[in-house]
């Protein structure tokens, strides 16, 4: 196996369920390492200091030890893509249009006999429906430096070009690879200008759509998806497809190989099996099938050998590390420590230490906490966690509107996570993410309920106010609360909320720990109850006592005062798994617990 397709698997651990995927040294990785421009020297290092490690895998492998094996017949390996909502929702291709039909009614409750209505586009010729693939984007996330995938994107765009077939004019198209080297042999190897006739045309390096960088869709396009409530698609060779990531407009997302985005350009939907239903038309009016203008291994093994160069990427990154003159010109002021700047809206000093004393003052009992949220199943951190673009009308866009920021200059939630003022105004602000508080018919957004003044506001707001008023806050939610990649600020900023606690009926394992990490308490339900099957409508207090002294997965009593006045004493488990999580939640949180090691 490659490097690069080793690289890839690894990479995609979290998708998979994994901390991590790894892979031995070996000499796979050593020509790699040549191939792409290491010194002879480190080349050298790396070597020796595996081999004295014991991580080095010769060939014969004779000495591995493996405590379980696994077994895969590669003859039942198939074309795959993921989606509409979840990088784990991995589809066969040619189950895709099926999947997408039955998503349309069971995921989006859409009637069925609206599948295949078609509406006009204003000011073009061309019409759209459900399932059309509205951004089709090869992008920079995971896999967009495997040469073998990049160069078969290449080859389908001039198999492609070569019969005439053209990318559907409701498609917005990209490539955003990961690496600059990726331009530059797709450039050698005459296969840009074939993408380029197809609209992927290089539009930077880095993360664009796969974090809701992909920028607006044209207005009319835009306009027909929201006045006729259609469920657009967009496919990406990114690895991340939750929920209101990728783009405002567009709700089923598929992650694909870069030739499939390819591919999914020139047929315009998902509502087409490519397997066996032609992708377009040549000249004559012939129909293509993918498989005819599918490149083979051999072809694309032969460009990688030819135009992946160890020259290619000494050429490129020679300079790497001094950037260009823009880096340069920045101005870097003396110092030991960091020079926090007041007024930039990018990077700010975050509160975590505030009033900290050097001894722990300890864990206060909840006391007539309010509901912040009541959510469902399966919220992810990318529900949780501010990610992709800012929206003027938020907390967050309002802050950076009357910080003299333009809204041309939003950028995203990514480039902003160092400005805790941005990010905790987005935490629970996902367009998709649904708070039950607001009723079953309630509109979906980062908003709640205030009590006990019963006004609807958004999350941030709702947080601020309790601040004020010295009331904790508490959420509650389904199973699998908190799977999903953006983590960091899913726990950072539900503790900036005032967030004390949250009771669940289960957790991702990641995002459990990194609640504990902010000092934030889990717990789960016992006995199968849930806060829908206990009548939770948000409007409750909750107090938890005993905190002082409580002990990693201990039970406790979440009590419950309803608004008649009514009393129910809920039995829930606390998720503080080790004791050593028990010293950060009697610390406040991980940081703290650090930073009073330091002093010690």
């Amino acid at each position: 196996m490659t490097l690069a397709d080793r690289a890839t698997i690894g990479n995609m651990g979290p998708e998979y369920g994994a901390t991590c995927g790894f892979f031995p040294v070996d000499g796979e990785t050593l020509r790699y390492l040549n191939m792409s421009g290491r010194a002879k020297d480190r080349i050298a290092l790396v070597e020796a200091y595996s081999k004295a490690q014991g991580m080095f895998r010769d060939n014969d492998g004779e000495d591995l030890v493996f405590t379980d094996t696994l077994e895969l017949d590669l003859g039942d390996v198939v074309p795959s893509m993921a989606g509409p909502k979840r990088p784990e929702g991995r589809i066969a291709l040619e189950n895709i249009a099926s999947g997408y039909k039955d998503a349309l009614t069971d995921m989006y409750k859409k009637d069925a006999s609206e599948y295949g209505k078609r509406y006009p586009v204003e000011g073009t010729d061309y019409d759209l429906g459900h399932g059309d693939v509205a951004i089709a984007a090869i992008t920079s996330c995971t896999n967009t430096s495997n040469p073998s995938v990049l160069i078969a994107a290449g080859l389908l765009a001039r198999n492609a070009v070569a019969k005439g077939l053209k990318s559907k004019p409701w498609v917005k198209t990209s490539l955003a690879p990961g690496s600059q080297v990726v331009a530059e042999y797709l450039e050698k190897a005459g296969l840009q200008k074939d993408l380029d006739a197809l609209g992927f045309n290089l539009v930077g390096f880095g993360c664009t759509t796969c974090i809701g960088n992909s920028g607006p869709l044209p207005a009319p396009v835009s306009k027909t998806i929201n006045d006729k409530g259609l469920i657009a698609a967009g496919v990406l060779s990114g690895n991340r497809n939750f929920e209101g990531r990728i783009s405002p407009d567009v709700q089923a997302n598929y992650l694909a190989s870069p030739p499939l985005v390819v591919a999914h350009a020139l047929a315009g939907t998902v509502t087409k099996d490519l397997t066996t239903e032609p992708i377009g038309e040549d000249q004559a009016g012939n129909p293509v099938y993918l498989k005819d203008i599918w490149p083979s291994s051999k072809e694309v093994q032969e460009f990688i050998e030819k135009y992946v160069t160890r020259e290619l990427y000494e050429s490129k990154y020679a300079d790497v590390f001094k950037g260009d003159e823009n880096w340069q010109a920045v101005q870097i002021p003396d110092g030991q420590t960091y020079a926090w700047d007041d007024h930039s809206t990018y990077v700010q000093n975050p509160p975590y230490f505030v009033g900290m004393t050097q001894e722990p003052a300890g864990v206060k009992d909840i006391e007539g906490a309010r509901v912040l949220g009541l959510f469902g199943d399966k919220i992810t951190t990318d529900h949780i966690s501010p990610a992709g673009s800012i929206k003027a009308q938020s907390p967050a866009g309002e802050y950076l509107i009357a910080n003299g920021v333009g809204i041309a200059d939003f950028n995203q939630y990514g480039t902003r996570r160092g400005n805790h003022e941005v990010m905790m105004r987005g935490t629970f602000a996902n367009i998709r993410i649904r708070n039950h508080m607001l009723g079953p018919n309630g509109k979906e957004g980062g908003y709640t309920i205030h009590y006990p003044s019963k006004e609807e506001m958004s999350i941030f707001d709702a947080a601020m106010e309790y601040k004020k008023e010295g009331v904790p806050l508490v959420i509650f939610a389904g199973g699998e609360y908190g799977n999903g990649s953006s983590r960091d600020w899913a726990a950072k900023g539900t503790n900036l909320l005032g967030v004390r606690a949250v009771i669940a009926e289960s957790y991702e394992r990641i995002h459990r720990s990194n609640l504990v990490g902010m000092g934030v308490i889990p717990f789960t339900f016992e006995d199968g109850a849930s806060w829908e099957s206990l009548g939770l409508k948000g409007e409750e207090t909750v107090s938890i006592d005993g905190l002082a002294d409580i002990k990693p997965r201990e039970k406790k009593i979440a009590k419950v005062t309803f608004a008649d006045g009514t009393v129910k004493d809920i039995p829930i488990l606390c998720r503080i798994d080790t004791l050593d999580e028990l010293t950060y939640v009697n610390n406040g949180g991980i940081l703290q617990t650090v930073l009073r090691d330091l002093a010690e």
